[in-house]
C-alpha cells in the first residue's frame, strides 16, 4: 500500500514538473510561433510596396472579371489594400445586346468591409498575443485557455467576414451606396433620396433616363443635388442605369460583382407579390418594393475572380486555429488525471 501511494506521488510530482515546463517554456514558444504566422497575415491585407516586410501604402492589383457560365459581363477591379479604387465593367444587355460600359468614378473609391473586418480582427489577436511576452509568467492552465479562447475568437471572426458574405435584402442593395442615387420620376416631379445634411427641394426634370421607386426619405433639393454630378455618393461615371443594381462582396478567397436587370411591375400584374428576403445572391423573379414601386429581378448576372494573398490568409488562419486548439488539449489532458482542476 505504502509502495503504490510513494508511486502515485512520484508520478503526480513527475506530471507536475511537465506542466510546469508546458507553462513557462512551451506556452511561450507557440505563442511567438501564432505571432510570426498571424503577422504574415497581416502583411497580406496590407501588401506592403516597399518589400521591406513593414506595414505601408498598400499597392494596387488588378484583376480581370469572368465567368465560365455566362460573357455577360466582363470587366476590371482594380483593389488597393481593403478598398476598390477602381472598377471598369461592361454589361451586355441580353434582350437587345446593347453593351453598357460604366466605371467608378476617378475620386471615388469602394471600402470592402470583410477584408477591413478581417484585418481588425487579425491585429486584435496579435495584440492579445503581444500582452503576454516572454517575460510574462502564466501561473495557472486556466489562465491559457482563457487566451486561446479569447485568440480563436479573434480569428474565427476573421475568417467568417470572409466566407460568410452578408445576406442583403434587395433593398439593402439598392441602398448601399454602390448603386444610388435612384429617382423616379412621376409627372412633373421627381423625388430623390435625402443626403445627410441636404435640404428639402423638389426639382422639376427636363429629360431623365432613369431612375425608379421613389425612396423612403425625401427631401427638396436642386437638380445638382438630386442628380448624376456632385452627388457625394455616386460611384459610377455614367451613372447606372436605372434598371440595374450592383453588389460586390468577398467569398472564401474570390472578388465577386454581381449585376442584377429589375423591371417595374405594374399595378395591375396578377402576379403574387412576395418581397425577397436576404439572401448573398438572388435569383430571377426575385421582387421586392422601392418606395412605393413594386420592382421584379428578370436577368442576374455574377462574374468574379480570384485574389491569391485572400487565399494564404484563410490559411494562416486555419493553420492558427489549429495550433490554438492543440495547445488547449495539452493544458486540458492534465485535469484527467485529477478529479479536481487543480490548474
Amino acid at each position: 500500500m505504502a509502495t503504490a501511494m510513494a508511486a502515485t506521488a512520484a508520478e503526480r510530482a513527475v506530471l507536475e514538473e511537465e506542466f510546469r515546463w508546458l507553462l513557462h517554456d512551451e506556452v511561450h514558444a507557440v505563442l511567438r510561433q501564432l505571432q510570426d504566422i498571424l503577422k504574415e497575415a497581416s502583411l497580406r491585407f496590407t501588401l506592403p510596396c516597399s518589400g521591406t516586410g513593414t506595414e505601408g501604402p498598400a499597392k494596387q492589383e488588378n484583376f480581370i472579371l469572368g465567368s465560365c457560365s455566362t460573357d455577360q459581363v466582363k470587366g476590371v477591379l482594380t483593389l488597393q489594400g481593403d478598398a476598390l479604387s477602381q472598377a471598369d465593367v461592361n454589361l451586355k444587355i441580353p434582350r437587345n445586346n446593347q453593351l453598357l460600359h460604366f466605371a467608378f468614378r476617378e475620386d471615388k473609391q469602394w471600402k470592402l468591409q470583410q477584408i477591413q473586418d478581417a484585418r481588425n480582427h487579425v491585429s486584435q489577436a496579435i495584440y492579445l498575443l503581444a500582452n503576454r511576452d516572454e517575460s510574462y509568467q502564466f501561473r495557472t492552465g486556466a489562465e491559457v485557455l482563457k487566451l486561446m479562447d479569447a485568440v480563436m475568437l479573434q480569428l474565427t471572426r476573421a475568417r467568417n467576414r470572409l466566407t460568410t458574405p452578408a445576406t442583403l435584402t434587395l433593398p439593402e442593395i439598392a441602398a448601399s451606396g454602390l448603386t444610388i442615387p435612384l429617382v423616379w420620376v412621376s409627372g412633373s416631379q421627381a423625388w430623390c433620396r435625402k443626403l445627410p445634411g441636404a435640404p428639402g427641394r423638389v426639382w422639376k426634370p427636363q429629360s431623365i433616363g432613369w431612375g425608379m421607386g421613389s425612396p423612403r426619405r425625401f427631401c427638396l433639393a436642386p437638380y445638382p443635388t438630386c442628380l448624376p454630378g456632385p452627388h457625394p455618393q455616386r460611384m459610377f461615371a455614367p451613372a447606372l442605369p436605372s434598371d440595374l443594381l450592383v453588389n460586390v462582396y468577398i467569398n472564401l478567397n474570390k472578388l465577386c460583382l454581381t449585376v442584377y436587370q429589375l423591371h417595374a411591375l405594374q399595378p395591375n400584374s396578377t402576379k403574387n407579390f412576395r418581397p425577397a428576403g436576404g439572401a448573398v445572391l438572388h435569383s430571377p423573379g426575385a421582387m421586392f418594393e422601392w418606395g412605393s414601386q413594386r420592382l421584379e429581378v428578370s436577368h442576374v448576372h455574377k462574374v468574379e475572380c480570384v485574389i491569391p494573398w485572400l487565399n494564404d490568409a484563410l490559411v494562416f488562419f486555419t493553420v492558427s486555429l489549429q495550433l490554438c486548439q492543440q495547445l488547449k488539449d495539452k493544458i486540458s489532458v492534465f485535469s484527467s488525471y485529477w478529479s479536481y482542476r487543480p490548474f
